[in-house]
């Protein structure tokens, strides 16, 4: 996987045990695999009969999240308001953290994808930024 450019982004790996016939169990821990305590939990799905869908096109101001396709694949940009990058997720034990100041966009969903996203709070309105010309302003004064 390629290195990220992307201030206040990383790869995250959780764990992946095979169990024989049995499967493979995927752990996520607070503090741990997932860098901050989860408050939140959530995913996307049922999104075979929209090819052209994009989730997301937002930034948040103190939120974090760690993404995980842990079914099909996804295309995630990101963007700090420097540099931007395009990465894949591909394998459900291995996520990306999106800390705040990041501008984040799914697309591609493709082999009845679903995205689990850890949150690090409550949904809070005020914490989003929706709007790109917004988010290129607030990341020139809050630049990690």
């Amino acid at each position: 996987m390629n290195d990220l450019i992307v201030r206040n982004s990383r790869w995250l790996s959780i764990s992946a045990i095979k169990d024989g016939y049995d499967g493979t169990i995927s752990v996520a821990e607070t503090s741990k695999s997932i860098p901050f305590e989860i408050k939140r939990v959530y995913y996307i799905y049922n999104l075979v009969h929209h090819d052209n869908v994009v989730r997301g096109k937002h930034a948040h101001k103190k939120l974090q999240q760690a993404l995980f396709c842990i079914n099909g694949s996804c295309s995630v940009s990101l963007n700090d308001g420097t540099e931007q990058q395009a990465i894949e997720l591909t394998e459900p034990n291995r996520g990306i953290y999106l800390g705040p100041g990041v501008w984040s966009t799914m697309s591609n969903f493709r082999n009845s994808c679903i995205l689990l996203v850890f949150a690090s709070d409550f949904f809070s309105e005020e914490d989003y930024i929706r709007d790109f010309n917004e988010f290129l302003r607030y990341s020139k004064t809050h630049s990690a």
